[in-house]
């Protein structure tokens, strides 16, 4: 049964039976009946496994933690040092047997996904240690795969267009679509719970950490496109957490290495930050990420909202009626340590409401903390069970006790198969955005402009590029039917990298420049003025934030694109674009405002060109 059905059909049944005994009259309908019957046998069910649990299992079940190596048994020496060195356990099934661990996240950096068999294989060991424990359990496997900048599983699984391109396609129906196939090979690995999509709505351009990680500016289409998202992992049988709440959008801080505070008031934040949520929760959401953020006007005492019971239970759980499962952001986190000891965190943001605790910097410390905060009274056994409770819904909607394994032929049968790639690469061609044409310079012409230079940035690359920006983008120039030469010229380039540049554009019909974060200070400024000053056109291709336009005026760019990401699919997508192979469809999902007058705005929501026909 679909958890939003299920869930709003449980809470009409209820009413109805309040109604019926207040009045003396009226049944419930037969399918809220069998609904209110199905849940309530449910949840018997689950409270008498509860109840079978030890208080170390019923603590356990509360931690998603990282854990390295590629097998849950065997994995290799470094990675046992590393799990010894962090952890105090040799793999993953010695960390659930250890600790009873409700959930293991899976991080390319720790060696958990090198390719999809493998990662299917460490899912099921991963299973098979849970349930072969004292009361057997299996376990929520999560990661971050919002695509766009952020994957953690790579090719050849489908590589789709991030939140903000999809925010510049405008489709719901894409949306759906990115977060269905999605959603169908994360459960092929075994990855049941994803930490997608971000429903922040990113209306500081100097966001560090959120940016093209939103679907955009505006409240009711982030709220739009967030719905959509859920629906379509959520279809594809893993679950789906918006993030991260109450808000992360307007802040110019990292809460990986400071404390945020957000400066809306009450209304703003109704306005601004909620529509996003509120969307999720209607849409059926199974689990809600918490940020380490503060908002003073949502809780005075400054806690941040991790940690805040005014804001996850006052607010999330009884203003806006969410009863699935709330995670906390990565404890680990500069944001939620700043105030309070490790050891005092998972106890305050159990307090506070939370279910799941996400990846402490300690799990020793964080585990003890909890047991004893437990058995001194702090945070009540019936508190913990609640939490406990709501996991183990979510499980068993997952189906995860019914049979959690994958197997190696639904890999085959699933993974990176032709459909998705041919939907991935239809989906990122109606995100390209271009935002300027100078003389009608695109689509290039192969007859009369077919010479290229491929210059620009190379930051380090998320999971799912196959090299350099700049490399990749002239490979699909290539098979376009262009002659392209690659030149890395880096984010920050030298004034010697700039004349190198300068020298491989002489003879070039035309320049394409990958442009990343352009600040006022940036020589990529440099680059791109010392090109457009040879003579040669110069085009240039945001393939991270959207607003490096503004800082490029006045260097003599003739056309100019955003792409919003530089992962293969985004990047050959703006190729076709250049080429005129298709159309440019997108149109930007946030305004971008003057360098040199950030109160006035440059380009405005829904600003977008079109080639002429």
């Amino acid at each position: 049964m679909h958890h939003r059905t299920s869930r709003r059909t449980l809470l009409t049944a209820t009413a109805a039976t309040a109604a019926a005994a207040a009045t003396g009259v009226g049944v419930l309908p037969g399918a809220a009946q069998a609904a209110v019957t199905a849940a309530t046998s449910t949840d018997s069910r689950l409270k008498r496994l509860i109840a079978r649990m030890s208080l170390e299992e019923k603590v356990g079940q509360l931690f998603v933690m990282r854990v390295y190596g590629h097998s849950a048994t065997e994995p290799d020496q470094a990675d046992i040092d590393a799990n010894l060195a962090e952890i105090g356990v040799r793999d993953a099934a010695e960390l659930i047997s250890t600790y009873h661990v409700g959930g293991i996240i899976y991080f390319a950096w720790a060696h958990n996904t090198r390719d999809p068999h493998q990662i299917a294989g460490l899912s099921n060991g991963i299973q098979r240690a849970g349930l072969a424990g004292p009361t057997p359990l299996p376990l929520l496997v999560s990661t971050d795969q919002e695509h766009g900048i952020v994957c953690r599983v790579g090719e050849p699984a489908t590589l789709l267009p991030g939140a903000m391109a999809l925010g510049a396609g405008g489709s719901r129906s894409d949306a759906r679509t990115a977060g269905r196939i999605a959603g169908a090979e994360l459960a092929a690995l075994g990855i049941n719970q994803n930490y997608a999509p971000d429903a922040d709505v990113n209306v500081n351009p100097a966001n560090p950490v959120i940016g093209v990680r939103s679907f955009g500016s505006d409240p009711d289409s982030v709220a739009g496109m967030v719905a959509a998202q859920v629906k379509g992992y959520q279809s594809s049988g893993i679950a789906s957490t918006a993030k991260h709440f109450p808000g992360h959008g307007d802040t110019s801080t990292d809460s990986h290495t400071g404390l945020p505070v957000i400066h809306h008031t009450r209304e703003q934040w109704a306005e601004l930050d909620a529509p996003p949520f509120r969307a999720a929760i209607a849409a059926g959401i199974d689990s809600i990420m918490t940020a380490h953020i503060v908002v003073p006007a949502l809780d005075p005492s400054e806690d941040p909202a991790t940690l805040s019971r005014p804001i996850l239970t006052g607010i999330l759980r009884e203003e806006l009626g969410y009863d699935g499962v709330v995670v906390t952001d990565a404890l680990g986190m500069e944001g939620v340590r700043t105030k309070y000891g490790d050891e005092r965190v998972p106890v305050l943001a159990l307090l506070a409401g939370v279910d799941q605790l996400l990846n402490p910097p300690d799990l020793e410390v964080a585990w003890n903390a909890v047991l004893n905060a437990v058995k001194s009274g702090e945070i009540s056994e019936a508190r913990i069970e609640e939490s406990i409770l709501r996991i183990l819904r979510l499980k068993t909607k997952l189906g995860l006790f019914r049979d959690p394994y994958v197997t190696h032929r639904g890999v085959e049968r699933t993974i990176g198969i032709p459909s998705h790639l041919a939907a991935a690469d239809r989906i990122a061609e109606r995100t390209t955005t271009l935002l300027a044409n100078t003389g009608s310079l695109l689509p290039l012409s192969r007859r009369s402009l077919r010479n290229l230079l491929v210059a620009g940035a190379d930051p380090a690359s998320p999971s799912g590029t196959t090299g350099p920006p700049t490399t990749t983008l002239a490979g699909a120039f290539e098979e376009l039917g262009f002659a392209a030469t690659a030149l890395s010229t880096g984010t920050a380039p030298s004034q010697a990298k700039i004349a190198e540049a300068v020298a491989a554009a002489e003879g070039k019909d035309a320049v394409i420049v990958a442009t990343y974060n352009v600040s006022a200070s940036s020589s990529q400024r440099t680059l791109v003025g010392a090109l457009a000053a040879a003579g040669v056109p110069v085009i240039t291709l945001a393939i991270r934030n959207p607003y490096d336009i503004a800082q490029l005026a006045g260097t003599g760019y003739a056309a100019s694109l955003a792409a919003y990401c530089w992962t293969d699919v985004e990047l050959r997508a703006a190729a076709r674009v250049i080429a005129g192979r298709a159309r440019p469809e997108g149109r930007l999902p946030v305004p971008v405002q003057r360098a040199d007058a950030p109160a006035q705005t440059l380009y405005p929501v829904g600003f977008g060109l079109s080639y002429r026909s």
